[in-house]
């Protein structure tokens, strides 16, 4: 039987906007940074997540949710592939000093910020089959991530109103802001071999802007 069946129960609906207006966000930035900084038009990628968004949107709509689930994960690629290339051309530009001090230290704070929120949409997309399998399942106890709700005992769950509880887009996206702030999860650990590799990603990524945060204020000083 085929995991995206129109006719499985929704036990633990879960909203899709979140991780559509944080995907959003991603492509505004490209409309802050300096133009040398994005390849092609910077309006490209914005216009690309809209479109797939919304198309993706009616395909959710219609049941039709493996087609959903392809399109939100061309949307990740999408914004990977131009976050990846951003960071690039700004590792390129520091020595060449082509822009401003201050063009700097905000594209890379810009790129940092999308960082979390391209690896947070990539943990919510993946995790446990995605959001599409995960809300038909009456309680979250397998995936790639440790939560903390996963390990109480049933009683201390519904004393809590925990009873029932499955992660959605915010707690991934905090899993994502401790990874890159720490370069480790603050509460929820990594249990699969690619979830370790893609913080380990997020890590590097999130380290080198950091030092060229740093090594741009020392300049300046």
């Amino acid at each position: 039987m085929h995991k995206y069946m129109r006719d499985e129960v929704i036990t633990n609906p879960e909203p899709r906007w979140p991780g559509m207006c944080a995907l959003l966000a991603v492509g505004g930035t490209f409309f802050a940074l300096p133009k040398n900084l994005v390849p092609g038009t910077q309006w490209v990628p914005f216009v690309l997540i809209a479109i797939l968004g919304v198309l993706a949107f009616f395909a959710h709509e219609a049941r039709q949710h493996y087609i959903s689930s392809r399109l939100a994960h061309l949307m990740n690629i999408i914004v990977t592939g131009y976050l990846i290339t951003a960071l690039a051309l700004l590792i390129r530009a520091l020595p060449h000093r082509t822009e401003s001090p201050g063009h700097l230290l905000i594209s890379a704070a810009l790129l940092w910020l999308a960082n979390i929120i391209v690896f947070g949409s990539w943990y919510w997309r993946l995790d446990a089959g995605g959001p599409h399998i995960r809300e038909r399942r009456p309680e979250h106890t397998d995936g790639a991530f440790l939560f903390p709700q996963m390990a109480l005992p049933g009683e201390i769950k519904a004393s809590l109103g925990q009873r029932g509880w499955s992660p959605q887009f915010l707690d991934y996206l905090f899993l994502a802001f401790s990874t890159s702030t720490a370069f480790s999860s603050a509460d929820t650990f990594p249990l699969n071999r690619w979830a370790k590799i893609m913080m380990m990603i997020q890590s590097l990524i999130s380290l080198s802007i950091i030092a060229l945060l740093a090594a741009r204020s020392v300049n300046i000083l």
